[in-house]
């Protein structure tokens, strides 16, 4: 805005600083008062408009000199700057006293909307601004559809590590990573020569302890029939009794050998524990397995359901159970089916359902653990893989508004209201912590047909500024 004052026909008589000037002969800044235009003086020692510009508040956002510098700076010996800030306009004047000691300053705000458009009744052919054209909507309630993301893990129904049960090299590898396998199918076959040969030595010790066994019964029943005709003692038979017990003993113990023997060398042959996936295989043919490795021979992961691990912090589960009021597992039983958004981004077609919620919050993180159970007929979802748990939340009556018509200031959000007469004000709102990202759900501030700006906020829109409607997208579109 423009504005064009003949500033050499003011004459001011200053009085006390701070009150309004006593204007005299000035009929054409006497009609800037008659359009409510505030002129006030202070005084202050001389200093560069710069600094006078800090001093009276003013943020030199934008500044141009005044068509009239060059003869107030003539006739008067006045610096003349107008500042534009807020959609107002401020008009410094500087004079300077006779004894360049004081300098007493004039400012009027003028402020955009107002009729001005000369200082004088003659019309210099500009036209009066006019109130700017915005769009609008009216909100109303109105049912939303919301969602929230978390980031998710995703693992079979069980991930069994294999590993050996003893030591032995691989001498055969019966699968391959990826392959789908049954229970009880072989994987891996480590060397057997001497699982087999501690086998047939077993079976030896057998024998021998059940052939002391034999000798020791044949002595019992003799020492018997002596101990009978009272040839030998009591103590004779005895002795011999204990011979066979201990021998008895020895072909127990020799049998248990043999029994470990046998396990040995059945566990050369690695099979599946269940049906699943083979994961990565690390070793190969000729590599040393051991029960004490760090690294397993392979994983196999049951993955015809698998599960969605991901965390809801303390603030979620509050909100789950409102405050306490209702048992975090029947909210977990009444939680709508949810919905996987894989790595691509795309949606897995199954829905899933919330199964579990760790019953400890993690001091570390703050958050307790959730487990959302997937069905997986085709071998899509693979353990390890993530992903992002999607809970829908639905809003029954709510006031929709547009991100774009909010704006904030220090952590509180606003929107501009438009009342009867189109002027707006800006009125405080409270919202959803949830949101699609291009709409706001209404918790507070706002009441059901409030006319709301959607255009131009924070830029050609402000406080208590008179507009005009625009045509804008209903409120159903604006979501």
């Amino acid at each position: 805005m423009t504005m064009t004052i003949n500033i050499l026909s003011v004459k001011a008589s200053v009085t006390t600083a701070g009150r309004r000037l006593a204007w005299r002969k000035c009929m054409p800044c006497y009609g800037l008062l008659t359009r409510g235009v505030e002129v006030y003086t202070k005084s202050y020692p001389f200093l560069e408009i710069q600094s006078l510009a800090k001093i009276l508040n003013f943020a030199p956002f934008f500044s141009v000199v005044c068509h009239i510098y060059k003869y107030a700076r003539r006739k008067m010996r006045a610096f003349n700057i107008a500042i534009y800030r807020n959609s107002r306009i401020y008009i410094i004047i500087t004079m300077r006293s006779r004894f360049n000691r004081i300098a007493t300053t004039a400012f009027a705000t003028v402020t955009l909307m107002a009729t001005v458009a000369s200082c004088s009744k003659k019309s210099d052919g500009q036209a009066a601004p006019q109130a700017p054209s915005v769009a609008t909507i009216v909100v109303e309630p109105t049912t939303s559809d919301l969602s929230t993301s978390y980031p998710a893990t995703i693992k079979g129904k069980t991930d069994i590590d294999i590993r050996p049960q003893v030591t032995g090299f691989i001498t055969k590898v019966h699968v391959d990573e990826g392959d789908r396998v049954r229970k009880g199918q072989t994987l891996f076959t480590l060397d057997q020569v001497q699982f087999e040969a501690a086998v047939n030595q077993a079976l030896a010790s057998v024998e021998v302890a059940r052939t002391a066994v034999e000798t020791s019964q044949l002595t019992v029943d003799n020492k018997r029939r002596l101990l009978d005709k009272n040839i030998i003692s009591e103590y004779e038979y005895q002795m011999a009794a204990n011979a066979l017990a201990q021998a008895k003993s020895q072909l127990a113990q020799a049998n248990a050998q043999l029994v470990n023997a046998r396990k040995n060398l059945a566990y050369t042959v690695v099979t599946a524990p269940s049906d699943g996936v083979v994961g990565s295989i690390p070793n190969r043919e000729g590599s040393l397995a051991s029960p004490s490795s760090a690294q397993p021979l392979t994983t196999i992961s049951d993955n015809s359901k698998v599960y969605a691990y991901f965390s809801l912090n303390e603030k979620d589960i509050l909100d789950i159970t409102d405050g306490g009021a209702y048992s975090l597992s029947e909210r977990i039983g009444n939680m709508p089916a949810v919905s996987l958004r894989l790595a691509d981004g795309t949606v897995y077609p199954i829905e899933g359902k919330v199964a579990t919620v760790s019953g400890v919050i993690d001091a570390s993180t703050g958050a307790a653990s959730v487990r959302a159970l997937f069905d997986n007929p085709s071998g899509l979802l693979r353990s390890g893989s993530t992903g992002s748990v999607v809970i829908p939340t639905r809003a029954d009556s709510a006031l929709i508004v547009p991100q774009k018509a909010t704006f904030e200031v220090q952590d509180l959000r606003y929107v501009y209201v438009v009342d009867d007469s189109l002027r707006t004000h800006q009125t405080r709102i409270q919202v959803l912590d949830i949101n699609d990202g291009k709409n706001f759900v209404v918790t507070g501030g706002l009441n059901p047909g409030d006319r709301v700006v959607v255009e131009g906020v924070g830029t050609k829109v402000r406080d208590n500024m008179v507009i005009q409607l625009a045509q804008a997208a209903p409120a159903a579109e604006a979501k």
